[in-house]
């Protein structure tokens, strides 16, 4: 039996981990529930698995669940009790499907207590991927990625030198906007971002895939998991998002993972690696499959994923400042305070404005992200 923590067990990663474990209840307990501030949602989920301790990050949500809930599970609130979540004696994996930067902290502090990652907040390596990636080999301790694209790499990946790695082949939907052009999108809608033709995520995490900042993201992301150069990463698109990455050998072979487009999968992979085990998911129908199509991306348009190589090959704190500029981007945009197009010039003039500090310490990177968020913010009322 595994004990997992869920810090983020309201949100789509975090329900759909439930959903995994709720279909092996011989294999997994759920030690820990943590959310921001859904706290109905939570107390269903308390209600359902029992843990021993549920957190909610946002102090008003934690006083309303504690006035109605008199069960037997501890209840804690504040971000601080969130972050020490995921350091609970009795966890052996957490899940960190949390949004955005937040969730550094909490990931850190897991690692600290040695405990097993499945990871499926991307931009914890965005951010520190040098620092997380070291601090988990200090501690012995596995990260297990939960992104589709990234669990494809990590099964093609087994059994195989990586020092054989001539390139990565992540595969990209192309969002809701593929084939558009820029003057097209001048006038792009929420509901028209957040209709995403093959996935279903939540909303900051969909509008990062029509922009293609979230695949960035993931360039970024399989730099750290797999220790190779950005040469060695080539984004494709694949509107069918049946395959869900390869890898090329210098060799010359390639090995692709296909799959149905359905996160519990990869999540599953995670939480009971090395093993497989049996599941009700979607089988590839092969006889209804018509086409399987690779194009390249077009980043002038979609310029989010030329920024993101950008970031990452000036290395250092950039990548902290292009993810903190797009996170108040996107929730400006979702707000109906900025255009679609305004979110690639607010990351492009943050990055801009500031130098890159090269080999940076947990706390610089920190303060980073605040001096990031604040120029950011300056941005949205021009």
């Amino acid at each position: 039996m595994k004990n997992i923590a869920v810090l983020g067990s309201t949100g789509s990663i975090g329900t759909q981990t439930l959903d995994v474990v709720r279909s092996h209840p011989e294999l997994f307990h759920i030690s820990v529930l943590a959310a921001n501030s859904h706290d109905e949602l939570l107390e269903q989920q308390i209600r359902e698995f029992e843990p021993e301790l549920a957190v909610l990050s946002d102090e008003d949500a934690y006083k309303r669940l504690k006035s109605r809930y008199s069960g037997s599970t501890q209840l804690a609130g504040g971000r601080q009790a969130f972050i020490d979540a995921a350091a609970v004696d009795a966890v052996d994996t957490v899940v960190t499907s949390m949004m955005g930067f937040a969730g550094l902290e909490p990931t850190m502090k897991a690692l600290d207590a040695r405990k097993n990652i499945a990871l499926a907040n991307k931009e914890t390596l965005v951010v520190a991927g040098e620092i997380v990636m070291r601090r988990a080999k200090e501690q012995g301790v596995s990260i297990l990625p939960v992104d589709s694209e990234h669990c494809a790499f990590y099964q093609c990946l087994q059994g195989e030198n990586r020092e054989s790695i001539e390139k990565l082949l992540l595969t990209c939907s192309g969002g809701p906007f593929r084939g558009r052009k820029r003057e097209d999108l001048e006038d792009a809608t929420v509901n028209q971002v957040l209709a995403h033709p093959t996935w279903n995520m939540g909303q900051k995490i969909t509008v990062d895939s029509a922009t293609l900042v979230n695949k960035g993201l993931e360039v970024i992301e399989a730099k750290w998991l797999y220790g190779v150069s950005y040469d060695q990463i080539e984004v494709v698109v694949h509107p069918q998002c049946i395959v869900h990455s390869m890898v090329q050998f210098h060799d010359g072979a390639v090995i692709a993972q296909l799959g149905s487009t359905d996160m519990k999968l990869p999540i599953q992979y995670a939480l009971t690696y090395p093993n497989r085990t049996a599941s009700s998911f979607e089988r590839l129908d092969f006889w209804k499959m018509k086409d399987l199509t690779f194009s390249q991306p077009d980043t002038d348009t979609f310029k989010g994923l030329k920024f993101a190589y950008e970031a990452g090959a000036m290395g250092g704190t950039m990548p902290c400042v292009f993810n903190a500029a797009n996170e108040v981007a996107v929730g400006a945009f979702l707000k109906g305070a900025i255009k679609f197009l305004d979110i690639y010039d607010i990351i492009e003039e943050t990055m801009l404005k500031r130098e890159c500090i090269l080999e940076p310490t947990l706390d610089e990177l920190f303060a980073e992200d605040l001096w990031a968020r604040s120029f950011a913010a300056t941005l949205l009322s021009r």
